[in-house]
């Protein structure tokens, strides 16, 4: 079996954003990010896909791993293909993972953002850890 090497050229990080540990930064996030989004002039499906992808990444920070947590949106390019680079970076692991008490409420979300992203993963570093996703945006 052969290892397929993807290329990633990274053009600039154009949006950082710290993520307030509290219940309501979900939202507060969303909406930058939309704003940001538009503002760059993705399409509505891309947008869409990415405050889908950026919700998931930034609960799981929040619920499941200690602060800080920060949000950062980049263009870059994978084999050729402009995408957009979602990370969430934070200081790594609250608690052990369990299961959830009702798995029809809990437990999807990297199942999504897998779904949705052209690739994403997991990198960690002596800071903590950050979860990234890559969207094709044409």
């Amino acid at each position: 079996m052969t290892a397929q090497l993807n290329t990633v050229a990274h053009l600039a990080v154009d949006h950082v954003s710290p993520v307030p540990h509290s219940p309501g930064a979900v939202a507060v996030v969303r909406r930058r990010v939309r704003a940001v989004l538009a503002e760059w002039g993705l399409s509505g499906d891309v947008t869409m896909d990415a405050l889908l992808v950026v919700s998931e990444l930034l609960t799981n920070a929040l619920v499941h791993a200690l602060p800080p947590a920060t949000l950062r949106l980049s263009r870059v390019h994978v084999d050729g293909r402009r995408a957009l680079r979602v990370e969430v970076t934070d200081a790594g692991r609250a608690l052990p993972v369990r299961q959830p008490a009702c798995p029809e409420e809990h437990g999807r979300g990297i199942a999504i953002v897998t779904a949705l992203s052209a690739r994403c993963g997991i990198h960690v570093h002596t800071g903590g850890i950050t979860h990234w996703a890559d969207l094709f945006i044409a």
